[in-house]
């Protein structure tokens, strides 16, 4: 199998430099501190620790996808399997072969989801956190207005960082995620043209 140059390695260490470099400057700017220490909830907290999982998860991938389009591992196997194979088997190899390293990606698909739903699940704990000092209200006093408004802002920064953050974390991941399924099936693509010739 001739090597495809597609770089996927080096890709996967630009677009993690540029993720790193964000998140620092989120940091330096005290954006991140605001972000944390405005999240009662402490859901942004989950967000992000779950989110740096996947991005360890989503290099490792790439890393050993990027040696399966050098022609190692399962590529390997595959095309010295298909061989002594005829079309349809080399066919229907070739399919199994697409699965197998598409279903690697399933796990930070789902994890994507999961920061979505997460960020929304912040949106609704903000909202009713948001919500309980009306419950405790009596009477219309001006003096209590204050710290009730004070609260009420407690209860969306939640709803707000927390939907924030589950946004920002799963449409990244979604792209990084989005990057291996190209790579996949320029590598079945590739793999199945040679099988032509």
């Amino acid at each position: 199998m001739n090597e495809i140059p597609q770089y996927l390695i080096q890709k996967s260490l630009i677009l993690l430099t540029v993720i790193v470099f964000a998140f620092y400057l989120l940091f330096d700017l005290d954006l991140l501190q605001l972000i944390l220490d405005s999240d009662k909830s402490r859901i942004s907290i989950l967000i992000l620790f779950i989110y740096t999982a996947a991005t360890l998860h989503w290099f490792f991938l790439a890393w050993k996808l990027d040696g399966e389009q050098k022609g190692k591992g399962k590529a390997l196997d595959f095309i010295n399997v298909s061989k002594s194979k005829t079309d349809f088997e080399r066919q229907n190899l070739l399919n199994i072969l697409g699965d197998e390293l598409s279903n690697r990606h399933a796990l930070g698909h789902m994890t994507s989801d999961i920061l979505l739903k997460l960020g929304l699940t912040g949106t609704v704990v903000g909202f009713i956190l948001m919500l309980l000092p009306i419950g405790d209200m009596k009477d219309f006093d001006p003096q209590k207005i204050q710290p009730l408004l004070s609260s009420m802002s407690g209860g969306m920064a939640v709803a707000l960082y927390t939907t924030l953050s589950g946004l920002i974390t799963s449409t990244i991941l979604k792209f990084q995620y989005f990057i291996l399924d190209a790579s996949v099936s320029k590598l079945i693509n590739k793999l199945s043209s040679e099988e032509l010739e």
